[in-house]
């Protein structure tokens, strides 16, 4: 496939006959027990077919939300990071089931250890085709997953006693734990397709035909500065979103924002010097504020402009830009003249404050010429929601791309495609 380092070991070479092949996935989609969005699952229906296809047995892994406590180490597990759900939707959509091994579960350390007197049956029912598949528990309800140390270790040496062949198909799972970057070392291992799709269109987002609109926004303004400031160095236009936006603006102009941390206006203030110098920064000048963060009131909500900032100002939280923003002609020209687009921003505090994301993705929609580039399950499911028409065509148009991963892009566009540390360990074999 173009766009791939040549050292990329590719699952398409392998052969899997007979073999059974241990998957890395990222189904990270399960909220209070329940699906948010399958979309993530569905992106990996191709590699479970191509396994079955060509002989292979394939057992399935993934991570589902946040189970240890940092201050004990304590790992939680229960209904609410349970696969079940996961389960249960590969039952409706693939022909044969998947069954989840019942390990033993310490109630404060998780699971100790792969259970090979559990794990051996189920082999063998897999192997002789009784069941579709296996899917092993929440990655992270297992004590060595994430604590870097010899259990670490010997998660990996476990996984390796289970499979011919590793597959790491979970490009929006980056972070090198045991099931995406520690088993690499104990089998021979490949990307998955959706792995190779995912690094070819970041490629796009690397090495963009220009004009290139990057679109960002976030919580939190120090967790993407990296990201953030290689970004700049790659694009001819940035629009802001969210409190990343509302940080810049209270550098730049020295008001108050509520929501807004001390730390993030200081931070936010060497991205305002260097855009004194280029002035690739789109501002959005109109914005919703609110007094009001988790409710809308009609009453305790108005639009405010930026020419209109003084410093020493005080402000209520900035929810959104408002649509009317859009009307800029500098903005305007941006979204529709760009080849370019790499959105990873809902713009408002959705769902209360909606309407500058719905604008703003219907403007990107108008543009047919542009490569468009979604990052981030947020921003994928905000662009369902809020323009369903606009998703629907996109899915079947070449044009645009739906990254599985948001933090997944932004570290790489910070260390770079094949920096990613669970890429790396593919590179390395």
């Amino acid at each position: 496939m173009s766009n791939l380092d040549p050292r990329l070991p590719l699952i398409q070479n392998f052969d899997l006959n007979g073999k059974t092949v241990l998957a890395r996935v990222d189904h990270n989609v399960v909220e209070k027990g329940e699906i948010k969005d399958p979309f993530r699952i569905d992106s990996t229906f191709g590699l479970i077919h191509y396994i079955a296809s060509k002989g292979g047995f394939p057992i399935l892994m993934t991570h589902v939300g946040r189970t240890r406590d940092k201050k004990t180490g304590h790992i939680k597990t229960g209904d609410s990071t349970s696969v079940a759900p996961i389960v249960e939707y590969l039952e409706r959509k693939l022909a044969g089931g998947f069954v989840i091994p019942q390990l033993p579960i310490d109630p404060d350390l998780g699971i100790l250890s792969l259970d090979i007197n559990v794990l051996s049956p189920l082999i063998a029912e897999l192997k002789a085709r009784k069941i579709g598949g296996i899917y092993l528990p929440n990655t992270r309800w297992f004590a060595g997953e994430e604590s870097k140390d010899d259990k670490t270790k010997a998660l990996a040496a476990d996984f390796a006693k289970i499979a011919d062949i590793f597959v790491n198909d979970a490009f929006g799972s980056w972070q090198p734990h045991a099931s995406t970057y520690d088993v690499v070392s104990q089998l021979p291992s490949a990307a998955g397709f959706l792995m190779q799709k995912e690094l070819i269109n970041l490629d796009q987002v690397l090495n963009p035909k220009a004009p290139f609109l990057g679109v960002v926004a976030g919580a939190k303004y120090d967790t993407k500065i990296g990201p953030l400031m290689k970004l700049y160095e790659k694009v001819d236009y940035l629009l802001l979103g969210g409190v990343i936006y509302n940080a810049f603006l209270s550098a730049k102009y020295d008001v108050t924002i509520n929501g807004v941390d001390a730390e993030d206006v200081k931070l936010a203030k060497d991205l305002v010097a260097k855009d004194k110098e280029t002035g690739k920064i789109l501002e959005p000048g109109a914005l919703v504020e609110s007094e009001l963060l988790d409710s809308r009131d009609p009453q305790k909500v108005k639009v405010v402009y930026t020419k209109d900032f003084a410093a020493g100002q005080k402000y209520h939280y900035f929810l959104d830009v408002a649509p009317e923003s859009f009307n800029d002609p500098k903005i305007a020209e941006a979204i529709s003249s760009s080849k370019t687009i790499f959105v990873n921003a809902v713009m408002g505090f959705t769902p209360n404050f909606f309407e500058g994301s719905h604008r703003f993705y219907s403007d990107v929609g108008k543009n047919k010429e542009a490569r468009k580039l979604f990052g981030g399950g947020d921003t994928l499911q905000e662009l369902k929601n809020l323009n369903p028409g606009t998703y629907m065509k996109a899915l079947d148009d070449p044009s645009w791309y739906f990254f599985t991963g948001g933090g997944a892009v932004l570290t790489a566009i910070e260390s770079g495609a094949y920096g990613i540390k669970p890429v790396e360990a593919l590179l390395k074999k």
